[in-house]
């Protein structure tokens, strides 16, 4: 069974866990989420946890391709990271409240995400 997670893909998020930039870990970066993960509570930030593969140089009829080495984004856990508050670019928790909107002469009731930061819808 996958988990809920509220960072959903697309979102800015920060690394809020792990060494500091200056220390060569990814503390306090900021990136797009590429993909999300729940069954295994990861997600996939664009510019943070780089790691290196080496790629093997391989033979194809229409040619060779070129090995060495590649650097990938790698997943990271999603409790190490938060979402960043759309007004003032820090990092926030999520809430969940539910509004009612009137469409076509109905009613309807739906949930809305916010920054539990400054109460901003995201």
């Amino acid at each position: 069974m996958a988990n809920k997670l509220n960072i959903k893909k697309g979102d800015l998020v920060q690394v809020i866990a792990g060494a500091r930039q200056s220390r060569g870990g990814d503390r306090g970066k900021q990136g797009k989420v590429l993909a999300v993960y729940p069954e295994r509570n990861r997600v996939l930030v664009e510019g943070v946890n780089r790691v290196i593969k080496h790629k093997k140089a391989t033979q194809t009829q229409a040619g060779g391709t070129a090995g060495g080495r590649e650097t990938h984004e790698a997943p990271i856990h999603v409790s190490n990271v938060a979402l960043v508050d759309p007004k003032d670019n820090k990092p926030t928790r999520v809430g969940y409240r539910e509004e009612s909107v009137e469409r076509d002469g109905r009613t309807k009731t739906i949930r809305v995400r916010f920054s539990r930061r400054t109460g901003e819808e995201i």
